[in-house]
Parts: structure tokens; sequence; C-alpha cells
């Protein structure tokens, strides 16, 4: 079996911990498994308010899969965590923004809490490319 490719691209900030933003499974379909994106930009600074921080997290998956030349339309499966009910609509509108038709299984859930607690939304997501 081939060795997994890691993906961390330069346009986010660099893992927090011992993992990578994004690891792909060869060799018949490309699978990208993208680790929690949450609303930080490059710098390491938290993007903002809520809508600022929901912006970024996308941005930040979008990031992942241009690194492995794949798009949204790659994507299979995708988990939201958002720490406030009110942001239900800002992660739709996002994903509306940048979705076509169709599109991956989308969960979103409400936690009391992400592990910073200025954090509002975290993004985790799966990709496959044939």
């Amino acid at each position: 079996m081939s060795k997994l490719k890691n993906h961390n691209p330069d346009q986010i900030v660099k893992p927090f911990a011992a993992y990578s933003q994004g690891v792909e499974i060869p060799p018949n379909a490309r699978w990208l498994f993208i680790a929690g994106q949450v609303g930080v930009n490059p710098d390491g600074t938290i993007a903002g308010d809520s809508k600022a921080q929901v912006e970024r997290a996308w941005r930040n998956v979008l990031a992942v899969l241009a690194d492995a030349n794949m798009g949204p339309e790659d994507l299979v499966r995708v988990n939201v965590y958002i720490t406030s009910p009110d942001d239900v609509r800002l992660n739709r509108d996002a994903w509306r923004h940048i979705s076509k038709a169709g599109g991956p299984a989308i969960t979103m859930v409400t936690v009391k809490r992400l592990s910073h607690p200025d954090w509002t939304v975290e993004i985790e997501a799966v990709a496959a490319k044939l």
C-alpha cells in the first residue's frame, strides 16, 4: 500500500498538536480526511465574531481541499459543530455560497463549547475524488 499524504497548506494556521489538516488515502479513489477547521487565521489569531469565524473555517476547509487538488464538489461528508443555535443560519448561508447542486452529507451539532473557549465553530470533512 502507498504511503498516506498529509496536507498542511501554508494558507492556514499550522496544526495545534500532532495531527495533519488533511490525510489523503490512495490508490483508486483518492480520499481526503480534513481535520476540524476553526475560525482561526493563518497567523493564529481568531477571525472575530461568529460570522467571521464561520467564513474563515470554511475558507480553511477549501484551502485544504485545494492543496489536494480538490474542491467543494469533492466533499462527501461534513460535520459542523457550533456553540450557539443562533449560528445555524450563518453556517447554512456560508455553505450555500460555496456549494453547487447536491453536495455532501452534512451534520450540524450545537455543543456547549469547543476546545478553545473563544471558538464558535469547527468543521470537519471527508472528500473523495475519482
